[in-house]
């Protein structure tokens, strides 16, 4: 049986912040596709290098992904978030 990971965010604020509509298309082609360019990222969402390399960044500042000799990588096969919203 496989070993789950678990990154918290202490907000559900602070998770939208890191996990940007941008960076979420990013997760979505690293899925299962093993280490891959800076260069390689941005041509597969259709970015420019230079924002890709921001987004990137802030996920490996995050801990989401991380950089590896062939290149960066989502070692996770699934993402569930999960958070609570309740009364004050």
């Amino acid at each position: 049986m496989p070993t789950e990971t678990s990154i918290s965010f202490d907000s559900p604020e602070l998770l939208w912040k890191v996990l940007t509509a941008k960076r979420w298309e990013l997760l979505k082609v690293m899925v299962g596709a093993g280490p891959l360019a800076l260069r390689e990222i941005a041509q597969r969402t259709g970015r420019d290098v230079k924002s890709v390399h921001l987004d990137v960044h802030a996920l490996l500042d995050a801990g989401v992904i991380e950089r590896q000799a062939a290149g960066f990588i989502f070692p996770y096969d699934a993402v569930h978030v999960d958070f609570f919203l309740k009364a004050g």
